[in-house]
């Protein structure tokens, strides 16, 4: 059974999709894939997004599309049934582990503090979300996590970008990143699928220069 660590870890970084035009969701994920970016994160914060996730499954195959903003275990059964290939959730809750329980899509929770990573390990999920990243304590918030828990894995998500994704990758404990940097909305909304598969290119090169001169990929 495929894991979330497998999945994020074929993700230079982690587009974080908020599609609001069902018509632009598959050219969207077709630049991001072209451009090196494999893993998607199309949120569920608009009434295309359970549309598009099933649209770029079956448009765009070499696409790893999951849904993000998942609320609870309603959102979950839909978000399978679209096609997602994991889950992503802001936060942790009763309904989220229920509907996780048995499913073969993985979920990926987020969590913000020690508690709640503590409470996610318990749970036997040791891959989680670090959100929002910045707004947490950043990078310095998860340095000081992995003294008492060193078990667990991040994709450190809110407020990432090219100025400041190094401080995280350079961390044992992160995967990778989660941003939405790769699809600015003006070159979205212009059908700029050009631009788009250029900053992806860009993000890759970034990731790899960080990554492997210090041989520091997990």
């Amino acid at each position: 059974m495929t894991t979330a660590h497998d999945i994020l870890r074929q993700a230079p970084v982690v587009p974080v999709l908020t599609i609001r035009d069902l018509k632009q969701a598959v050219p969207l994920a077709q630049a991001l894939v072209d451009g090196g970016v494999p893993v998607l994160e199309v949120t569920l914060r608009t009434d295309a997004g359970l549309p598009s996730i099933r649209a770029i499954a079956e448009a765009v195959p070499n696409a790893l599309v999951g849904a993000g903003t998942v609320l609870n275990g309603e959102d979950f059964a839909q978000a399978v049934a679209a096609g997602s290939r994991f889950i992503v959730t802001p936060g942790l809750t009763t309904s989220i582990l229920e509907a996780a329980k048995g499913s073969p899509v993985p979920l990926i929770p987020g969590v913000a503090t020690i508690s709640e990573l503590m409470r996610a390990r318990d749970e036997g999920l040791s891959c989680l979300k670090f959100f929002p990243a910045e707004a947490s304590g950043g990078a310095a918030a998860l340095r000081a996590f992995a003294g008492p828990v060193s078990d667990v894995h991040f994709c450190p998500t809110g407020g990432i970008d090219l100025n400041n994704l190094e401080q995280y990758l350079r961390l044992p404990s992160v995967l990778t990143v989660g941003g939405s940097w790769l699809t600015p909305q003006d070159a979205v909304d212009s059908g700029d699928w050009d631009r788009i598969r250029s900053l992806a290119r860009e993000a890759c090169a970034r990731v790899k220069q960080i990554r492997e001169p210090a041989g520091d990929t997990p």
